[in-house]
């Protein structure tokens, strides 16, 4: 899969900007290894931009589905103009297509099946919205999909995906001890709360969902933008709660769990409470906590996970699941309106997630162990002024399984702010980069990437933009240590 270990030879110097996370052509992360590449990033810089060779899929264009676009827009002879945006299938492209007449009725927006993909070629009014659909619904076509659209890989055989499917689904119902026909496989983690969406939507059509505490950006945009609209409460009081639900009888209550970056969560348990007493579906996050960890189904009626991160744990595929609360009032809608979700995971990325996960009843338990003991090391250093982590949140422990850990995720704010912040970044001998949950660590300014246009609302929720993210790896905890101990001396 990788040419380069990043367990020993991490990608964290200058000379770096732009690696791809793992060293594979289909990785999801990028390297940006100096604060100064997270600012330029952030800012468009050209200099910067123009060395990634990789991109978290949502919010950019792979360099094999940018090449497939190009092709798409040479293939319609388009204006120079307009946006080619590949989609694996045609009723994920029908919905990214009335998503953007939704918001422009006047808009130009056509599908056209460019090599098996179904393209939506979109003009300057409409290119916009078809943006936003893209990155915060997470049903594009894959880099797998647009390699082999391309002739760079072979198309394996459909029953070898149905067969990896099949795997996959067996393994996360043993996860979440329920039934395999409750779980839905997804191109995303994004795409499985679309599909959740679409489930609460049909059921109470026209409302808005409330998300309660800090939200992971595009678990707050989807609703928002794509479907009825969403309200953000942070102040998660019982009293805070019922008054929202109250006024404002959404279709359902999203939740994370724990949260990204604070890494605490709500009290599900009295949230859920409260919820199904008026008749509300609760939706959970678990992606950060996984799975293995808690066990958000007795209080949840739909639990989605982004299996590109823990679950996989190798960075180079995309995708998700959906579970149905075997408790839930709502199953037997649920279950059978998840069958017919836009798009499905496709049978490359199938085969290459079944493979990964092979060691994740082996791997994660690591992983929560490796994290535990970075936290412990971390609140004793004096550079360090604080350390977030599920460990000291009753709710995460109230929701943990028996024998269980706390997750593969950090964060930690230093003495100093921003100057020290970044002098220990630039320092510290790991990958740096988006995402999570991969065998080896990675860092990064978390609120910088994800809240960049309104980082004084981040502050103000208590999220300073210098806070440093790190999703520890399978690296030896000693020499993990060492790395850390030197940069924080710098």
């Amino acid at each position: 899969m990788s040419t380069r270990d990043l367990l020993i030879d991490p990608c964290w110097q200058g000379h770096d900007l732009g690696q791809p996370l793992p060293d594979s052509t289909h990785a999801v992360s990028v390297a940006l290894p100096r604060w100064s590449d997270v600012i330029a990033y952030e800012e468009n810089d050209p200099a910067c931009r123009n060395q990634l060779r990789a991109v978290y899929p949502r919010f950019g264009f792979h360099p094999l589905v940018a090449e497939l676009a190009l092709k798409a827009l040479r293939h319609v002879n388009a204006p120079a103009d307009s946006k080619a945006w590949p989609y694996p299938t045609g009723a994920a492209a029908k919905a990214a297509r009335e998503h953007c007449l939704r918001c422009q009725p006047n808009a130009q927006a056509s599908i056209e099946v460019v090599n098996g993909l179904h393209c939506l070629i979109t003009d300057s009014t409409a290119s916009p919205s078809a943006k936003a659909f893209w990155q915060h619904a997470g049903l594009g076509a894959s880099s797998r999909q647009a390699a082999i659209a391309l002739g760079h890989e072979a198309s394996p055989a459909q029953s070898a995906g149905d067969q990896a499917r099949g795997r996959i689904q067996e393994r996360l119902a043993a996860i979440y001890g329920c039934p395999q026909g409750q779980i839905s496989l997804h191109p995303s983690g994004m795409a499985a709360l679309h599909s959740a969406l679409n489930l609460v939507s049909a059921l109470h059509p026209g409302r808005p969902t409330l998300q309660v505490g800090f939200p992971y950006v595009d678990v707050l945009k989807l609703p928002q933008v794509v479907f009825a609209g969403a309200e953000l409460l942070t102040d998660s009081s019982p009293e805070a709660v019922a008054a929202s639900l109250d006024r404002l009888n959404p279709a359902a209550v999203v939740v994370e769990l724990p949260s990204n970056p604070l890494l605490q969560c709500v009290d599900l348990i009295t949230v859920a409470e409260l919820a199904h007493q008026r008749g509300i579906p609760v939706i959970a996050d678990d992606t950060i906590g996984s799975g293995l960890n808690i066990d958000a189904l007795p209080f949840s009626d739909l639990v989605f996970s982004s299996l590109t991160k823990s679950f996989a744990g190798r960075g180079d595929v995309l995708a998700g699941t959906l579970v149905v609360s075997p408790s839930s009032p709502w199953r037997g809608t649920f279950c059978t309106g998840s069958s017919v979700a836009p798009s499905g995971l496709g049978d490359a990325d199938a085969i290459c997630l079944e493979e990964a996960s092979r060691d994740v009843h082996a791997r994660i338990p690591r992983l929560n162990a490796h994290c535990s003991a970075l936290v412990a090391r971390l609140r004793r250093h004096p550079a360090v002024k604080q350390v977030l982590h599920p460990d000291r949140c009753p709710t995460f422990q109230a929701l943990m399984r028996s024998g269980a850990g706390h997750g593969c995720l950090l964060s930690f704010e230093l003495h100093g702010g921003t100057p020290k912040a970044q002098r220990v970044y630039d320092a510290l001998a790991v990958s740096k980069g988006p995402s999570l949950g991969t065998h080896f660590t990675l860092c990064c300014p978390y609120v910088l990437l994800a809240h960049y246009e309104e980082l004084d609302w981040a502050a103000s929720c208590g999220v300073p933009s210098h806070l440093l993210r790190v999703s520890v790896g399978l690296e030896d905890p000693d020499q993990l240590w060492q790395r850390f101990e030197r940069a924080l001396a710098a």
